[in-house]
């Protein structure tokens, strides 16, 4: 029998990387739905940063055998060109092959950093064409049903297969029927429909698991989500979430990512964009916690984008920042991050501590009001789809970062983030109206759902938020971040004659992570009525007592509720 070449042998190694990543981010999804059960929360939370760092992980593994099975030849690119063909062999029948693919490109760009994509040793979006449409029920189960009966809703969350019983499952069904049933009379003109499609993976986030679904009357689908929480073990159905923004909020771009026990992604990915199509597909990987097939997407979505068009890219609007260069294409909706090669001095860090904060915002729960960025390396773009004036403004502030290669531009580094409108322009556009209010007071809510969170915005000018098409305000500047829990919140020391509240200087001691609430009232940037309006709701973010009291709970350990739907969605009161 002849012995395998070393190309075979690195192709094995290489798929049984896979494997092992493959299993290993499963076997944590399904240990947090059996954390879901137990109310671990905190068991929760350290599964997914773990499950973060797995990729990385397993890739520098898999290069440590490769190194040794193939030795200098790990550099030739002849062999990757033919263990790329291998590969692709092996992993053709597989229902996570997308995954697969990323996985091997992973290792490319180890071996051989390159700018964009090369196809010789890369897997590229046309390897393995298949659409998403048409495989989305795959991974559901339909229910053949016209009406939602309380029964037949007992019947979809027993099939879910929870093992701890639920508080009052007929009492839950019955609210849930309700619900559903005006909902689908309010959409469709009537209650009656064809059909109710489950996602058959649960998914789950921090203290809560969600039944995926949607009803069916021909070409017209309406979502259906069941928010299920745990409490003192025993199960409850806490809410029904019947519309695409509320389901979009959901899977919101300034959340966590779920855990679910998935065969095949793809499959799954379909139904959710059945039921969010304003979604891009690798928004939604990426909402599964598949962080780096969601930027292969994402990638690949760019380029078509660039070479169907002519459009180019502009300074995002906006505040300039003096840590970022941010800029954009106009009709697409997203923005692009580089770090400036030098700071002002008032900016007290560093381009280190900076990516450390945007890396920090990953591995934290990001409660619905922090912007999620992936980061990437070697960007090849077109210089002819840049202004000339940004190209030239990001040359002379990003040396470091941007080059021009003949007749492309190298992007060395950058952050890639759902474009949202500046906070300050937004109150601007809507002076005097109902809607700047509700941003205003939706801000003061963000800044306690953050530092609830443990999270301290640091800069909290209002250019530095954002407001969603949703109409929720999240927070996208990162220089600053840092923890509630390591602040020291004091209060403003009195004056001791005129001359030291005239002075320039504080006339007191001032350490680097003092912080003085009642000085936010200045920085906040509003006055009149908004102020008025946040004032009324939120004033005690003005007072030491807030924050010092907020700094016991996260001292103590607790962990704390952050549900992404408001009180119309729930059932019950309270």
């Amino acid at each position: 029998m002849n012995e395998p070449t070393p190309a075979i042998r690195a192709a094995d190694t290489i798929h049984r990387g896979f494997d092992e990543y493959h299993k290993l981010f499963r076997d944590i999804t399904r240990r947090t739905r059996e954390r879901f059960e137990r109310r671990d929360w905190d068991g929760i939370r350290r599964d997914t940063v773990r499950r973060l760092d797995l990729h990385e992980r397993i890739i520098s593994d898999a290069l440590t055998t490769l190194g040794g099975q193939l030795g200098e030849a790990l550099s030739d690119r002849a062999l990757w060109e033919q263990l790329k063909e291998l590969y692709w062999h092996e992993v053709l029948g597989r229902d996570d092959f997308e995954l697969a693919q990323t996985f091997f490109n992973s290792l490319t760009r180890h071996v051989f950093p390159h700018d964009g994509v090369d196809p010789q040793i890369d897997f590229t979006g046309a390897d393995f064409p298949l659409p998403l449409r048409g495989w989305e029920m795959a991974s559901a189960r339909m229910y053949a049903v016209r009406r939602a009966e309380p029964e037949i809703l007992v019947r979809v969350i027993e099939d879910a297969g929870f093992r701890v019983p639920f508080e009052d499952l007929k009492r839950d069904s019955e609210l849930i029927a309700t619900r559903i049933e005006e909902r689908v009379a309010e959409s469709f003109g009537a209650p009656e429909f064809e059909a109710l499609d489950i996602l058959r993976p649960v998914l789950v986030r921090n203290k809560a698991a969600y039944l995926i679904g949607r009803v069916r009357r021909g070409e017209r689908l309406l979502p259906i989500v069941l928010a299920i929480l745990n409490r003192d073990g025993r199960l409850y159905v806490d809410a029904v979430l019947t519309s695409e923004e509320e389901v979009s909020i959901l899977f919101s771009f300034a959340r966590w990512y779920f855990h679910a026990d998935i065969e095949s992604p793809r499959e799954v990915i379909g139904f959710l964009h059945s039921i969010l199509p304003r979604k891009t597909i690798a928004e939604l990987y990426i909402s599964l916690g598949y962080n780096k097939h969601g930027k292969t997407e994402f990638y690949r979505d760019l380029m078509s984008r660039i070479a169907a068009s002519e459009e180019r890219f502009t300074v995002a609007p906006g505040v300039p920042g003096l840590v970022m260069e941010v800029f954009t294409l106009p009709s697409y909706e997203f923005v692009f991050k580089l770090i400036r090669d030098c700071f002002p001095l008032q900016k007290r860090t560093t381009r280190d501590e900076v990516m450390a904060r945007y890396r920090e915002v990953l591995r934290h729960d990001r409660v619905g009001r922090l912007v999620d960025f992936q980061e990437f390396e070697h960007v090849r773009i077109p210089r002819a789809r840049f202004e000339e004036d940004l190209l030239a403004q990001l040359l002379e502030s990003s040396s470091k970062t941007v080059f021009v290669e003949g007749d492309d531009v190298i992007i060395r580094h950058m952050y890639v983030g759902r474009r949202v409108e500046p906070l300050d322009i937004f109150l601007r556009r809507h002076v005097g109206t109902e809607a700047a209010r509700r941003a205003v007071v939706d801000w003061g809510t963000a800044l306690k759902e953050l530092a609830t969170a443990n999270i301290f915005a640091g800069d909290m000018l209002l250019k530095n938020f954002g407001v969603t098409r949703h109409g929720r305000v999240v927070f996208y500047d990162y220089d600053e971040l840092g923890q509630v829990a390591e602040c020291n919140f004091r209060k403003m020391p009195e004056s001791r004659h005129l001359d030291d509240e005239m002075s320039a200087e504080p006339w007191f001691s001032l350490g680097e992570d003092d912080v003085f609430p009642e000085e936010l009232r200045v920085f906040v940037g509003i006055t009149g009525e908004l102020l008025a309006a946040f004032d009324e709701l939120h004033g005690d973010l003005f007072t030491v007592d807030y924050w010092q009291g907020l700094q016991e709970r996260h001292r103590s350990g607790e962990v704390l509720d952050f549900f992404p739907y408001g009180a119309a969605s729930r059932l019950q009161p309270g």
